[in-house]
């Protein structure tokens, strides 16, 4: 875009009565991203906001947005105080026999300010301490910085290499990195040629009957440089000749290699579209797809299902309602938020990153990497505040979800038994050794089970298909409804079992619906955010002092009006 065309006047945010918020507007060429800073540091608290791009602003040939853009957003009552890490790298920290023209990259746990990642906070250098020469780019659609070196362009073979991410680097909201992030790798003795191709579509090519808002995705065959995944090389139009591209947005998953295109708009029910990835998009050693690939899908009437809002309870990997959090071990992390619609003396065990202490003892003693929001923080606080709208919320999530709110859920009872589901205690609900596709999934019998005693100790996998916005929902009908993962009974251990994200899931998109609670065993992996009106137990095991296997939750445990209890547990919160 044209820098100059970018400014306070082309780039406008408004609150309530749409007065205007006064900020700063900057763009960073690199990542083409424009940002506004308010003026006052912070946004207004518990507010619905509107952001404007006018039609002033121009690419550098002088063509103008064809139409305003427009979106909103509420605010939470807190600031964002959370320091974002590194999630993943390329080449991953200790590898070996990296290719010598790579370019080198890292993924982070939120979006970054793009104009904290610069060549003074990416570095790479050798054995020796020698800075590599090269250039740093930001890729805001994959949360991504890449190091790209010039001078030589080739690394040296059979040559140890050091890349760091230093404390430089800050989120959007100018949280920096808590430490500088520094790995490791080793090259081998050839550059890498091979170019990329795709492995898959979704829709695939030729389908029929697709929901109109469903999003159109890309699976490659290995690792791809995220700054050339864009709206230029990823384009979506109706399939007839005088269509013009949809207006959307591109973004690129790391981990899972998805590239997704997104319409700002549901497409037109029963058309045809093409979608196109051009050979503009390359790998991160710099070889481009060979030819374009091009895809054709035709739409139904109906939407797909969309995952519920969060609002104010996004923050929280626990919520006790207005009940009580205890935890009980030395190893249990949140890498959240917490929070009670109660009293701080309902908080057991647990200190958070702003220095306050919740009944810990030598035992017990667990972190909270963002804050503990308490009630009575004092009254009135904007803790206090934020507790309260996140249990209003949660409560609104949690009743959107309901089979009297979203019905036509898949009996699962109704699905053929899975070849591993079976088993001396394996009910017709049991969701153990099944591949789920996204979809919304219905315990006719009130409970979930995900193994456990007489039943089968295996994965239950959701596989997107190559779409990052699938969604899934799992209800119980009546409200006795219970999920249990793993769980064998009081007197024998648990069965740890693993909920397994595949094929571009996100652990955000992961929705359980249990009236009556949940209890997780000891030492599984579950995924997915659980509401529930009765308590939410993570691990089964105490003793004095606990267990020390570790419990992990990729999503949260929200129970709307009783305890959450965990013993040495690692919750996750996922990104938005």
């Amino acid at each position: 875009m044209s820098p100059a065309t970018i400014s306070a006047s082309s780039f406008t945010v408004s609150g309530p009565g749409a007065v205007a918020i006064a900020g700063t507007v900057s763009y960073n060429v690199g990542s083409r991203a424009a940002i506004f800073t308010p003026t006052n540091a912070s946004l207004p608290v518990n507010s619905a906001l509107t952001a404007t791009i006018t039609t002033a602003v121009k690419d550098t040939s002088g063509n103008a947005l064809l139409n305003n853009f427009v979106w909103t957003f509420t605010t939470g009552a807190v600031a964002e105080v959370t320091p974002p890490t590194v999630s993943l790298t390329v080449p991953a920290a200790g590898a070996a026999n990296t290719p010598l023209n790579t370019r080198i990259a890292a993924t982070f746990s939120e979006d970054m300010d793009p104009s904290t990642i610069s060549t003074a906070s990416f570095t790479l250098t050798d054995a020796s301490g020698a800075q590599v020469a090269g250039t740093v780019s930001y890729a805001a659609g994959a949360r991504s910085a890449i190091f790209t070196p010039t001078t030589p362009a080739l690394l040296n073979a059979g040559t140890a290499y050091n890349a760091t991410i230093t404390n430089a680097a800050k989120d959007l909201s100018g949280n920096a990195l808590s430490a500088n992030f520094t790995w490791t790798f080793n090259t081998g003795s050839s550059a890498d040629t091979t170019p990329p191709s795709i492995v898959s579509t979704n829709p695939a090519n030729a389908a029929g009957g697709v929901c109109t808002n469903k999003s159109v995705n890309v699976t490659f065959s290995e690792a791809m440089d995220p700054s050339t995944i864009t709206a230029a090389t990823f384009t979506v139009a109706a399939s007839s000749a005088s269509a013009t591209l949809l207006p959307g947005t591109v973004a690129y998953d790391v981990p899972s290699r998805v590239a997704t295109f997104t319409p700002l708009s549901p497409l037109a029910a029963n058309t045809s579209y093409t979608a196109t990835i051009t050979p503009g998009v390359k790998d991160l050693a710099g070889n481009a797809l060979p030819s374009a690939s091009v895809t054709t899908f035709t739409t139904n009437s109906s939407l797909c299902a969309a995952a519920p809002a969060l609002g104010a309870a996004q923050p929280f990997g626990s919520f006790g309602g207005n009940a009580s959090v205890t935890n009980a071990g030395l190893n249990t992390i949140i890498n959240g938020d917490l929070g009670v619609n109660a009293a701080s003396t309902s908080i057991t065990g647990l200190h958070d990153s702003g220095n306050n202490v919740y009944t810990v003892t030598p035992n017990n003693n667990g972190l909270v990497t963002g804050l503990v929001f308490t009630l009575t923080a004092p009254p009135g606080s904007v803790a206090g505040l934020a507790v309260t709208q996140a249990s209003v919320d949660a409560t609104t999530a949690f009743n959107s979800l309901s089979p009297a709110t979203l019905p036509g859920g898949i009996n699962v009872a109704s699905l053929a038994q899975c070849p591993s589901c079976g088993g001396a205690g394996a009910g017709a609900d049991e969701l153990a050794g099944r591949t789920l596709p996204p979809g919304i999934y219905l315990s006719t019998t009130g409970t979930f089970d995900i193994g456990g005693a007489g039943r089968p100790a295996a994965s239950l996998t959701l596989d997107a298909g190559g779409d990052a916005n699938a969604v899934w929902v799992f209800q119980t009908a009546a409200s006795t409804g219970t999920l249990n993962v793993g769980v064998t009974g009081p007197a024998t251990p648990a069965v740890p079992i693993q909920v397994l994200l595949v094929n571009g899931a996100q652990s955000k998109n992961v929705f359980w619906y249990v009236p009556a609670g949940a209890v997780i065993g000891t030492g599984s992996t579950m995924t997915g955010t659980m509401l529930s009106n009765a308590s939410i137990t993570l691990s089964t095991v105490g003793g004095t002092p606990p267990t020390a296997v570790i419990t992990t939750l990729n999503g949260r445990a929200i129970a709307l009006t009783a305890a959450v209890t965990m013993v040495n547990t690692v919750i996750n919160v996922p990104a938005q």
